[in-house]
């Protein structure tokens, strides 16, 4: 069944103005004339805490859609609002999840901010994931010896995903060795290298620095990261940094001080007990003592000081253009302490303060919206609403794949109805922005690969909804040469360049899908300008138009033989017209057939396929 309801977005097609804190702003909503008679709409908005109803009017018809716009005055620097429709003697309210005939939590309401903007070229860009020690070795990589605590590997060693060697396999690779691969890069389209640390440290993830205020010499040292950025800087490529704000190593210079000396400075930079002898880490790691963002000397090191450590590197002569902070939503947070927003807003105002064009992301891998308004961090890195339910609808059987540490024995399997579902749950208590700048991930360097996860061929099914959904796409290096991984850690396989010798891992080359998908979003500005609208969620295919004034696309993705009728309830004459001419992408092969009588349009496709149309844009 099509998807026929009202519908409203954060997109300028509804939120046409600059949001302005203490000042109304114009609110649109359309509804299609096939749902019923609409006799009056109300923009229901909480200010101070109370609600309150401003009526709206009715400004046109056009398309088989009635549009109504009112107005809600922005009192607070977070504004929420639903709206409530009158039809058919029923009244209903619409919000970010969805239409409701029942009273609904003011939790998942619309929401416009009156914050900083993050910077434009964020929402816009497709992000590039790099896990240094993997990703290539450059000439110098032979010269770096061994550390002590390292297990020295070939490049084709199979990656121990479990076990005592897994945090300890030394593949190499190195900064330079990245700075060689950039042509590559940017062949692939991506305009954002995220780097996973490049401190040193005492494991190949490097999560556990031993200090803030060097590249690791076995990376190619400070030089190697200059010149990296550099380089990428030359290409329009920007570079981000990753940075554990949550702890630090137990070899760090700041715990080794702290554990020492009890009475230092650095031993109020952590969570000790009364007698000095316990700490508190993450998850209980000791490798990894967590800071305690408390101390006012903490923060002052760590963010404030001239050459703080977010400080450092997003100036001179390293210039990173912004960092994805580790762990984010349990920074600050121990128990009954909680000082998570206050650290947030203290790192967020400083990177401001050096570079109003840097990026601000912060991990938080389940449901991340309530520490992600922003006013600080500017988008998340988290899975709920976007990579899980994806992973469960496209799942094969693959029962020894970690579950985002779950109890499951791998994905739990669902249709397509609860994959929107769970979308516009997990989904709806962003703002606009945020939920543009989100990362939307098939895979990470911390989960199991996609192409484990998900039934043959769908990797690329997948890669297309990442592509023209709201959010930030995010390659992970390797996800173009198809390759596998039962766990995050497994995932990091050193990447299968074609001059190495074989691989000891199956390849399937991807690098011209990704290509044509990266060119599709770059090409087509209603991908990352345009709203959402989705017209059809069932079984085994997906289905939603991205939408504006001046341009529209529609996207299906089927994961087995589907068929779809549509007609102009969802979209306009003009639209239907434009599906008989050929998608401006597809994986896979999926008809079009018009009925002359009725002049609905019918897609069929015999297995798993994904198409993306070019279609006139929206009436209004």
């Amino acid at each position: 069944m099509l998807i026929v309801q009202p519908h409203h977005d954060g997109s300028t097609l509804y939120v046409p103005e600059p949001i302005v804190l203490g000042q109304p702003t114009r609110l649109r909503i359309r509804v299609p004339q096939a749902w019923g008679t609409t006799t009056r709409i109300w923009i229901r908005s909480v200010q101070d805490g109370e609600p309150r109803y401003n009526e709206a009017t009715k400004t046109s018809d056009a398309d088989g859609w009635a549009w109504w716009e009112g107005q809600m005055l922005v009192v607070n620097p977070v504004a929420h609002y639903r709206f409530f429709i009158e039809a058919d003697g029923r009244y209903w309210s619409l919000n970010a999840e969805g239409l409701f005939s029942r009273d609904v939590s003011d939790y998942s309401d619309f929401r416009v901010t009156a914050f900083n903007a993050a910077p434009e070229w964020l929402h816009r860009s497709t992000l590039y994931q790099i896990f240094p020690d993997r990703y290539a070795r450059s000439a110098q990589a032979d010269t770096h010896p061994t550390p002590d605590w390292a297990i020295a590997c070939a490049w084709n060693t199979p990656v121990q995903g479990t076990g005592p060697q897994t945090s300890y396999q030394f593949y190499g690779g190195d900064l330079p060795g990245i700075t060689e691969k950039l042509d590559h890069i940017q062949s692939l389209g991506a305009d954002i290298v995220y780097l996973t640390p490049f401190f040193p440290a005492r494991s190949n993830h490097r999560y556990d620095a031993s200090t803030f205020t060097a590249v690791d010499p076995l990376l190619g040292g400070d030089q190697a990261l200059v010149d990296l950025v550099e380089a990428a800087h030359a290409r329009g490529i920007r570079v981000m940094g990753d940075l554990t704000a949550n702890h630090s190593g137990a070899a760090h210079e700041w715990f080794v001080k702290a554990l020492a000396e009890p009475n230092s400075e650095e031993a109020g930079y952590y969570y000790f007990n009364a007698d000095h002898t316990k700490y508190e880490s993450w998850w209980g790691v000791p490798s990894l003592p967590k800071l305690n963002w408390s101390s006012e000397a903490l923060r002052r090191r760590f963010v404030l000081d001239d050459d703080s450590v977010v400080a450092r590197w997003l100036k001179p002569p390293f210039n990173l253009d912004g960092w994805r902070i580790d762990v984010g939503n349990m920074t600050g947070r121990l128990g009954s302490i909680d000082v998570n927003h206050e650290v947030a807003r203290l790192i967020a105002n400083r990177v401001r303060e050096i570079n109003p064009n840097a990026a601000l992301l912060a991990e938080s891998t389940s449901d991340a919206a309530p520490d992600f308004d922003g006013e600080h961090w500017q988008g998340a890195m988290t899975y709920s609403n976007f990579t899980r339910p994806l992973w469960s609808w496209l799942a094969t059987d693959a029962p020894e794949v970690n579950f985002f540490g779950t109890p499951l024995a791998g994905a739990n399997r669902i249709n397509a109805e609860d994959f929107l579902a769970t979308h516009a749950d997990l989904v709806s208590d962003y703002s606009w922005p945020v939920r543009s700048q989100n990362m939307n991930a098939l895979n990470t360097h911390d989960t199991a690969r996609a192409a484990t996860v998900m039934i043959d061929g769908c990797q690329s099914l997948a890669a297309v909804l990442m592509f023209t959904m709201p959010g930030v796409p995010v390659m992970f290096a390797g996800d173009e040469f198809g390759l596998k991984g039962f766990n995050g850690e497994e995932s990091r396989t050193p990447m299968p360049w074609p001059e190495l010798p074989a691989p000891a891992v199956t390849v399937n080359d991807l690098r011209a899908n990704y290509s044509a998908l990266t060119q599709l979003r770059r090409e087509h500005s209603v991908l990352t300008e345009g709203g959402i609208r989705w017209i059809y969620a069932q079984g085994d295919l997906l289905g939603f138009v991205r939408e504006s004034v001046d341009a529209a696309m529609l996207v299906l993705v089927a994961r087995a033989a589907s068929e779809i009728e549509l007609d102009t309830t969802v979209l306009s004459q003009a639209q239907l017209t434009a599906l008989e001419a050929a998608p401006a992408f597809s994986a896979g092969t999926i008809t079009a057939t018009k009925d002359p009588a009725t002049g609905t349009l019918k897609l069929r496709t015999e297995s798993l396929a994904a198409a993306v149309w070019t279609l006139p844009g929206v009436e209004n």
